[in-house]
């Protein structure tokens, strides 16, 4: 799988996906149509589908216009965002299996960020959308941190290490901060921060990460880390379940400078 990653909007990523020698572009996450546009006409492609990994307009703002320009298009999503989602034409149920562009897929429910948010597995790679950032996790605006830990730990932690990991935004720098201020003493954080200062730094993105990484650096996937446990304790009210633990740790980063 090829993957272009295209800057949208401040810090959104859409990504255009092809196979080789194909002609025929997947696009992910539709931040606004113009950069989307751009890249496909760059590379001489035709939108064949849209994989929206969730409702939020930052991340669906181009689906209305691209489908305009592409009536053949078709337009992935969870299921339950029928109706408040552009141009959805194909809702995904948990597990779903699809191909499309020269690709199979599968979707992951992940809700937690929102109800409906969906990962899409394919090739080697997972598009993420808000559920999973590098080193970091969506805001809990619709569902629980129950929901997020199982989204995280129980379905995305499980995928093949090599896995890479292609998120909505470029929050990377901030979101290892975090990491290192929540568990000062795992070296895999201070050498992925120094890694991604050199990458944003040339002007590069710090996208992808891999599943290996993820588990080894991210607070939200390490929630039985005894200096995160720590670093949370007197938030957890008695309940040092892994969950409570993601909660916790979710309510400090909302809290971070």
């Amino acid at each position: 799988m090829q993957v272009e990653i295209v800057p949208c909007l401040s810090d959104n990523y859409a990504y255009v996906l092809t196979a080789p020698g194909s002609r025929q572009a997947v696009v992910v996450d539709a931040s606004e149509a113009a950069p989307v546009r751009a890249a496909l006409q760059r590379s001489g492609l035709e939108l064949v589908a849209i994989l929206s990994t969730h409702h939020h307009p930052d991340h669906v703002g181009g689906n209305e216009e691209l489908v305009r320009e592409f009536p053949r298009a078709r337009v992935f999503a969870f299921g339950t965002d029928r109706g408040r989602l552009p141009a959805l034409t194909d809702g995904l149920s948990d597990d779903a299996r699809f191909d499309v562009g020269g690709f199979e897929f599968r979707a992951l429910h992940i809700p937690g960020h929102t109800l409906g948010a969906v990962a899409y597995v394919g090739a080697d790679c997972v598009f993420t959308g808000d559920t999973l950032f590098v080193a970091g996790c969506g805001r809990l605006f619709e569902g629980s941190a129950s929901q997020m830990y199982d989204s995280l730990n129980e379905k995305l932690a499980r995928l093949p290490d090599a896995t890479r990991v292609f998120c909505g935004h470029e929050y990377t720098a901030k979101n290892l901060e975090f990491a290192a201020h929540m568990e000062p003493g795992n070296a895999a954080v201070r050498a992925k921060a120094e890694r991604v200062a050199a990458l944003r730094a040339r002007g590069e993105p710090s996208v992808p990460s891999t599943i290996a990484e993820e588990r080894a650096t991210n607070p939200f996937m390490r929630c039985q880390s005894p200096e995160i446990l720590e670093q949370v304790a007197e938030d957890l009210a008695g309940d040092r379940s892994p969950q409570a633990v993601l909660g916790a740790v979710r309510r400090a980063k909302d809290r971070y400078r």
